[in-house]
């Protein structure tokens, strides 16, 4: 979901520049990169984690974006705007031949709600995730003693709350979702979350090796 808000965006940015590739390019490589970094920055400040670190990549900002995945997107600025929104358009214009304008902008605002609700309810789901794995693997982080009494609240006062948020965001659905999570404690060493359930393999290619 979030990478679908992120290449939406960049293409709204791209379309007021012209099909020169070497424009497209950088403003891909620009619009992706400061794009990634906000989602990295806002998802550390926000959950406390980071979905990706690039902190053993050459060239890299704080590990939140590195000039090989800049480069990616800068490839990828010119395929959506030379390639995928030509296609885009002439679709946008058949499906505005076949559904009135009033019932256009109803789906519009209801798939609006929708990402809404759905980046909610991610962001609760990943929050829950969280404190059970420091609750259960007794990490030392920051706030500990709140996160404890969170779960307590959570997990235990409540055991049909917590069998519906196992059922629906256990730890194996959790991980293949968010396969690069972490965290730091206090000593500001950095825990993967993948460390944490060895038996939950990801299904996801592994470009590079995580920094220890």
């Amino acid at each position: 979901m979030i990478q679908t808000q992120q290449l939406t965006k960049k293409m709204e940015l791209l379309q007021y520049f012209t099909k020169n590739y070497n424009t497209l390019f950088i403003c891909g490589f620009i619009i992706g990169s400061i794009t990634e970094y906000l989602v990295s920055l806002i998802g550390e400040l926000i959950l406390g984690v980071k979905w990706w670190d690039y902190s053993n990549m050459p060239l890299n900002l704080d590990g939140r974006i590195c000039v090989f995945y800049s480069i990616f997107w800068g490839f990828l600025g010119i395929y959506l705007m030379c390639s995928l929104n030509p296609k885009v358009d002439r679709l946008i214009e058949w499906i505005k031949s076949k559904i009135s304008m009033p019932k256009l902008k109803t789906i519009t605002s209801s798939l609006i709600i929708f990402l809404l609700i759905d980046c909610i309810v991610t962001g609760y789901a990943l929050s829950l995730f969280i404190i059970r794995m420091i609750e259960k693997n007794n990490l030392d982080v920051q706030n500990k003693e709140i996160i404890s009494s969170q779960y307590s609240k959570i997990y235990e006062e409540n055991p049909k709350r917590a069998e519906f948020i196992y059922k629906f965001w256990g730890d194996k659905k959790m991980l293949k979702t968010f396969p690069n999570l972490k965290i730091t404690d206090k000593n500001g060493n950095i825990i993967y979350m993948d460390s944490l359930l060895p038996d939950i393999q990801p299904y996801y290619l592994l470009v590079h090796e995580k920094k220890k």
